[in-house]
């Protein structure tokens, strides 16, 4: 059965420019569709058309009969003073009809009517209300409540008070207590932090209706679509799988098309070439060669099927690397903050050291954000200090983008604030895809997405070698996201960031931070391994650490992901050999405390349990460094 079919879609906002241009696909009952497309391909306008917001200009748009559609982005007006939890009894309207109804009949049979009639209408309503969950109402409210991070105290806020996010959060809990029939999510994952996206994914996965779901976070769409529409030039392309699937797939349909396309184009200049002699030949006054070379140029023609594809352009920039000296890079000893009664996180303890990449994650609200501006000046913590390398020189991209001057357009505010030509910044402009004229827009007019693209081309003129990120790939769409991550890739320095993008987690973190309960877990390897380390932990029912885990003796550690190529390699070796270095002058310092405690039998005991125990991670670490030299050997070729 088919519930969503569109045919020959065509919208216009501007004349002459066709955002939709004969879209045509459909999706069948139960299937789950990831619709993909740069930022502007028209998205968002195709899920406001199918939702009766927006009217086509041209084409057919059908939904099944009788099923509800439910759109998250779509935000509906509700009556001033309405609470977070008045909009979440919305869904159970048509059961509180019937429980109101029931009330009253059995009021009048209490009365003394016992119309045959009354009673039979009765016994309808109660087994429409039990199978409607109308006794298990406040109970699945909770239950959704709990996984969408919307606690007691913002149900009983004004709804028009909530932020954006919040509000977004709100409906999508209120969407899914309909039991909507065909759910259209617009960007589910934005507002949401890693633990309610996975509920959320969870849920979708039980979820037995059908799923249209616009986004960019890849690690979504892998967990919970199994097919892929693209607009591409306002016309549809169908990939039968995930995203994994879409992105080989998609470069592989590039490949081919190529091939053709040079294999078309080889054969057709050699047809002209020949058409060109045989024109020459005719000039000699052979009327019968010159109607050969007009039958070739006509072949020569329909020959040209096959148009050259088309690549986004990659932005061929980098961030600025300051040499770094030293292992020190941060050091923070009891910090704390709180806002009123509050608290935040206390007691944290942590030092980061040359080469490293830490994520730092946790629930919205548990003070990530306020960690990070602590960091960079911008917040004083009530307790505890931090101190940096002095070679550290950091480059901070903030989670909310503020500019001095929004007034000024793009060039302006390179020229500004850089103290660089005209020209400059033109060329830097062009090289973050800012061209044309709208580099003489005000920078006020640039989406959200743009205004960070805007402030990391200024950032990577910096020489820094501490990269601070808060939600670095929020409002980006994917191809700007797997941009920012091939920068970053190429960075070399020490990385601290803030994401919910689990994507860029799995990509880039070697160490893991998860602050909760005002407090931060540390654990040293990749995200995969750490949320490994937490399911065994959850299952066996031990409370996470607050330090890295050591692996069981004698189980296997997974190898962690590697990224970046001989570069990633390269740094891991260096740590490797720092960390064999250190070890070293601690047990040369451990020879000199047991040559002076040697009248000292008991002292002399202790120190000797101590060697022991630190020849044995010497042994371990030299194994560490062999074996990621051997892999660096054998990458290099």
């Amino acid at each position: 059965m088919i519930d969503i079919s569109v045919s020959n879609l065509v919208k216009e906002f501007e004349v002459g420019k066709k955002i939709l241009d004969g879209l045509t696909f459909q999706v069948d009952s139960g299937e789950r569709v990831g619709l993909l497309g740069p930022n502007g391909c028209g998205k968002t306008t195709l899920l406001r058309i199918l939702t009766g917001v927006v009217d086509c200009d041209e084409g057919e748009v059908v939904t099944a009969p009788g099923k509800r559609i439910g759109l998250i982005s779509q935000i509906p007006v509700y009556p001033v003073g309405y609470r977070v939890e008045d909009v979440l009894d919305t869904a159970f309207q048509s059961l509180r009809d019937m429980e109101e109804e029931m009330a009253s009949i059995a009021q009048r049979m209490a009365a003394g009517d016992h119309d045959p009639a009354l009673l039979a209408r009765y016994d309808r309503l109660s087994a429409s209300f039990q199978t409607g969950g109308g006794y298990e109402m406040d109970t699945a409210k909770n239950k959704v409540c709990n996984g969408l991070s919307i606690p007691r105290a913002m149900r009983e806020q004004p709804f028009d008070k909530l932020s954006g996010g919040e509000k977004t959060r709100v409906n999508l809990a209120r969407l899914i207590l309909e039991d909507t029939d065909i759910l259209l999510l617009d960007e589910p994952t934005n507002h949401l932090d890693l633990r309610a996206t996975e509920w959320l994914e969870e849920y979708l996965e039980k979820f037995k209706g059908t799923v249209l779901a616009v986004s960019h976070d890849r690690y979504f769409l892998d967990s919970v679509v199994d097919r892929v529409i693209e607009i591409k030039e306002g016309k549809a392309e169908f990939y039968s799988g995930n995203y994994s699937f879409y992105a080989v797939e998609k470069e592989r349909r590039y490949e081919e098309q190529l091939r053709q396309y040079e294999k078309e184009q080889a054969k057709i200049e050699q047809l002209e070439k020949a058409a060109q002699q045989l024109r020459i030949w005719a000039y000699s006054g052979n009327d019968k060669i010159f109607k050969r070379a007009q039958s070739m140029e006509k072949r020569i023609e329909r020959m040209r099927t096959t148009d050259r594809p088309k690549k986004e352009r990659k932005m061929e920039v980098r961030f600025g690397e300051r040499e770094f000296r030293g292992d020190e890079v941060l050091s923070i000893k009891g910090l704390e903050k709180s806002f009123g009664e509050r608290r935040l996180f206390s007691d944290v303890n942590l030092e980061v050291e040359g080469g490293e990449r830490v994520a730092l994650l946790g629930d919205n609200g548990t003070g990530k954000s306020t960690l990070i501006k602590i960091l960079m000046g911008e917040e004083t913590p009530d307790g505890g200090k931090f101190r940096l390398g002095p070679t550290v020189r950091i480059g901070y991209l903030p989670q909310i983008i503020h500019f001095s001057h929004p007034e000024r357009n793009l060039v302006d505010t390179m020229i500004y604030d850089l103290d660089c030509t005209a020209q400059t910044a033109r060329n830097r402009l062009a090289a973050f895809k800012f061209r044309g004229e709208d580099v003489f827009k005000p920078v006020s007019a640039l989406s959200g997405g743009e205004q960070s693209r805007l402030r990391l081309c200024m950032l990577m003129d910096s020489k820094i070698n501490l990269l601070i990120l808060d939600e670095p790939t929020n409002h980006l769409d994917i191809q700007s996201r797997e941009w920012i991550e091939e920068a970053v890739e190429e960075y070399e320095g020490n990385l601290l960031f803030v994401s919910h993008d689990r994507y860029f987690i799995d990509r880039f973190a070697t160490r893991i931070w998860m602050l909760e309960g005002g407090r931060i877990t540390d654990f040293k390897g990749s995200y995969q391994e750490f949320q490994a380390v937490r399911q065994r932990q959850k299952q066996s029912g031990q409370a996470a650490p607050h330090h890295a885990p050591v692996p069981e003796e004698g189980a296997k550690e997974e190898k962690p992901k590697r990224t970046g190529g001989t570069k990633e390699l390269e740094k891991q070796v260096n740590a490797a050999e720092r960390a064999v270095a250190k070890a070293e002058e601690r047990m040369y310092d451990l020879s000199i405390q047991i040559e002076e405690a040697a009248a000292d039998y008991l002292k002399l005991q202790e120190l000797y349990e101590q060697r022991e125990a630190l020849e044995e991670e010497i042994l371990k670490l030299y194994g560490t460094w062999e074996g990621l030299s051997a892999q660096l050997e054998e990458a290099r070729g």
